[in-house]
């Protein structure tokens, strides 16, 4: 079974429930239809009931009276969100005016849904950009315990099946950190082990990446490599994880064993984590490009809840395997 379709067998499977805050934009509304046709989660759609069921018709969708729609305006809830974010914001001088007037945005309803046990995960971004989508979500759902940064992964599926674990292999960070210091590039380490059991399911071998292996060069951004690389087996000593390692050394088993003999990890890497956000973006673009690879994500990584940001150019398609991406992480995250 392709990776995708396994993905979405578990969500069937896991049947967690989704919000999507831009209820009201069409590839919101066709990827929903599609989601509960499929049954790969309980759909929850934010924004105006009427409009959402009058494009619905038009577009001649079936399934989305099965959705759940809640109007941002008016909710049996809303009274109850705006006082969680009265009390959670209190220090930073929230007045219920001013939570009145959030909770009506369906960004910052979505996560207060989430944070209050009334919905399991979010998927947006169509319409709103990354800062957009992660402000509430820092607000009011903030990352995991331990985890101080959110970061993207890509999980890039290769023709080549030698490579990774049969062909998959998670890059990370590609999306969202742009300079990680040493702690916090050992932290999206720890996230992106997290993704690799809960998304892929598979066991993660991570190769902190660099332009040196074991020593071969001398610079402090080697050392920050190296010292992420203690960190992270400092937080998680369960993790397999082997550091400063070059690509090669990490994907290539005859060149990890010349370059990095008796490592566990050198040629056997499934999992590659790039030393700043530079890195991370230029690879997965060449690999996706270049080697033709299929990259399913960004997929946020270090939020307490599943909250996915898409792309602002996101087909209905996207949108759908977001949804079932964003499912797995909730029930990795409950396990």
């Amino acid at each position: 079974m392709e990776l995708l379709d396994r993905i979405k067998q578990n969500a069937r499977n896991y049947n967690k429930r989704i919000v999507l805050p831009e209820g009201y934009e069409e590839r919101n509304i066709r990827a929903a239809d599609i989601a509960i046709e499929e049954g790969l989660a309980q759909i929850i759609l934010i924004g105006d009931p009427s409009e959402i069921n009058a494009h619905s018709e038009k577009l001649g969708l079936t399934n989305i009276s099965k959705a759940t729609i809640i109007d941002p305006k008016s909710h049996a809830k809303k009274d109850h969100y705006i006082d969680m974010m009265v009390e959670l914001r209190k220090s930073k001088g929230m007045t219920r005016e001013e939570a009145a007037r959030l909770i009506e945005e369906p960004l910052y309803l979505g996560v207060l849904m989430i944070k209050n046990g009334d919905a399991d995960g979010e998927v947006s971004g169509a319409d709103h950009s990354t800062g957009d989508v992660l402000r509430p979500a820092f607000h009011y759902v903030k990352t995991a315990p331990g985890i101080s940064v959110v970061s993207g992964a890509f999980i890039m599926i290769l023709q080549d099946k030698n490579f990774g674990e049969d062909g998959v292999i998670i890059f990370a960070d590609g999306a969202v950190h742009p300079d990680p210091n040493e702690k916090e590039l050992a932290e999206i380490a720890i996230a992106s082990a997290h993704t690799a059991r809960a998304i892929c399911g598979f066991e993660p071998k991570i190769a902190m990446l660099s332009f040196s292996t074991k020593g071969s060069a001398r610079n402090e951004m080697v050392d920050k490599v190296i010292n992420a690389t203690r960190i992270a087996k400092e937080m998680a000593p369960d993790l397999q994880i082997d550091g400063e390692l070059q690509g090669d050394a990490a994907l290539i088993e005859a060149i990890g064993r010349s370059k990095a003999p008796g490592s566990p990890i050198a040629g056997k890497a499934n999992v590659l984590i790039f030393p700043d956000l530079n890195a991370g973006n230029i690879a997965y673009k060449l690999v996706q490009r270049l080697a033709h690879a299929e990259a399913i994500g960004p997929v946020l990584q270090g939020m307490a809840a599943p909250i996915n940001d898409l792309s602002r150019g996101c087909s209905v398609n996207d949108i759908v395997s977001m949804i079932a991406i964003t499912c797995n992480q909730a029930a990795g995250l409950k396990r």
